[in-house]
């Protein structure tokens, strides 16, 4: 097979592929590939960056090769070939789309940013963070579904998905993600998007109301296209407020409006939330935010690298993906600790610098308070348990007790959704955590002695937590 034998077998599978991706998750992902050439058992392809390099071969390798597996016949490995573009060059790929032809070509057209003819872009959203869009949000196994749920709400918006509701802890990237769909749809078309906090929305409806505006309020959110609002979480004990976002809900899903909503725990999980509120967080999509893995972690870490042009190695990335497992956030933190040290030095931090500049975050309780299995040998062996009987189905008294008060301390101790806790002890359900945590609290009241058992377990778990 010669070196161009496969290219038109990649047209064709490029052109299959985009058949069933949305224009925005093909325009993101495959106008950056450009086919190089083939071996007998390989093709090889030009991406931009390692960061592409690793966001296609998590998403989407394994549909490409089995495409190309369907086309030829054979079994073709994709490989990568990192060559930056260079700046004022613009690739436009003619996939093939008709293998039947017998002159099979595929062109590549390289035009300089002078000749190309652009729309003019929109202005940006005057409440929407310009850097929160689709293309900077790296997806993983903890995101996945819901990354394509939020890509298919943006192409079609007040459709299937509505309302759709993001929940998990904190620094996850719910906010990125929701505010990725609004700058979406305000780029491409006329919509009217507004994003609210729920706090602000609350103090908006309170000034409404000592200044007797309620029409202007009413008016300026049930008079949109698209309602974001952020951390729903604020609105309990709120009657008021959820009174008013009821009725707004309402008028934006019978005029079939696009509403998204985040919150840091499963609704079910809210208290003192009114039952028909509750009812309608759940009526449409709700996706859960899990804590990305280590390889998502290096993946988000080399993006904001190469976008920022920060001198750190590959050594570094692998260090702080280790030993920090909490949140994005936390991540961005230690990456901005170890920019600002880089420019003061005027040169790239190595990794023993590395090592003693974030040696107080690695050695935090935070970090491995988020270790559910830490937790789960700490309380295990007080009860002179196994950590496999915590997470076992076996129901003797004494490990159930066990198992309550190690669900009771993650629930305080960690960021963990009472979903991720129930996966952890054996595949139980969210309702299991959360009746097992309130029975907890309820001994803890006519039981003296719990509370201070419970207090010795937490330090318990920080001593050790703080010795990995």
């Amino acid at each position: 097979m010669s070196e161009s034998g496969y290219e038109v077998f990649w047209g064709e599978a490029v052109s299959q592929i985009r058949s069933f991706l949305t224009e925005q998750e093909f325009s993101i992902w495959f106008c950056n590939l450009e086919y190089l050439n083939s071996s007998e058992n390989r093709i090889t392809v030009v991406v931009p960056s390692s960061f592409y390099r690793d966001q296609i071969r998590t998403r989407y390798q394994n549909l490409i090769e089995n495409t190309l597996k369907d086309l030829t016949g054979k079994e073709l490995m994709v490989e990568f070939e990192i060559r930056p573009r260079i700046k004022g060059e613009s690739a436009v790929v003619v996939p093939v789309t008709d293998l039947k032809k017998t002159n099979f070509a595929r062109e590549r057209v390289v035009l300089p940013s002078s000749q190309e003819k652009k729309p003019q872009p929109k202005a940006p959203h005057p409440q929407l963070r310009e850097d929160y869009t689709f293309e900077k949000y790296v997806i993983g196994e903890n995101n996945n579904f819901a990354a394509n749920a939020a890509l298919a709400i943006s192409k079609n918006p007040g459709t299937a998905y509505n309302p759709f509701l993001i929940y998990g802890g904190v620094g996850l990237g719910k906010t990125h993600l929701m505010q990725a769909i609004g700058n979406y749809i305000h780029e491409n078309s006329p919509s009217k998007i507004i994003y609210s906090t729920a706090e602000n929305f609350t103090n908006e409806f309170i000034q409404s109301l000592n200044e007797r505006g309620m029409t202007a309020f009413k008016n300026r959110y049930r008079q949109v296209d698209v309602l974001l609002i952020d951390d729903i979480h604020f609105l309990e004990n709120k009657s008021g407020t959820q009174e008013e976002l009821f009725f707004t809900y309402e008028a934006l899903y019978n005029a079939k409006k696009q509403i998204i909503f985040t919150c840091d725990r499963p609704v079910a999980e809210l208290k003192n939330l009114t039952e028909r509120l509750r009812n309608r967080f759940e009526r449409g999509l709700n996706v859960d935010l899990l804590p990305p893995n280590y390889e998502t972690r290096c993946a988000i870490l080399k993006s904001k690298v190469e976008s920022g042009n920060i001198p750190i190695s590959n050594e570094v990335i692998d260090l702080i993906s280790k030993n920090i497992s909490t949140n994005i956030r936390d991540l961005e933190s230690a990456l901005t600790k170890l920019t600002a040290f880089a420019n003061m030095v005027h040169q790239p931090v190595t990794l023993e610098q590395a090592q003693h500049l974030l040696r107080d975050v690695f050695a935090s309780p935070r970090q491995a308070n988020m270790s559910i299995d830490l937790i789960q040998n700490v309380v295990a062996k007080y009860f002179s348990l196994s950590a496999n009987d915590l997470r076992s189905k076996k129901r003797a008294q004494n490990i159930v007790y066990a198992r309550q008060i190690a669900m009771y301390i993650i629930r305080e101790i960690t960021e963990y959704s009472t979903t991720e806790i129930g996966q952890a002890f054996g595949g139980r359900d969210h309702s299991t955590v959360m009746y097992s945590c309130d029975k907890i609290g309820e001994r803890m009241k006519a039981d003296p002695t719990l509370e201070p058992t419970i207090e010795s377990l937490k330090r318990l778990v920080k001593e050790a937590g703080a010795k990995l």
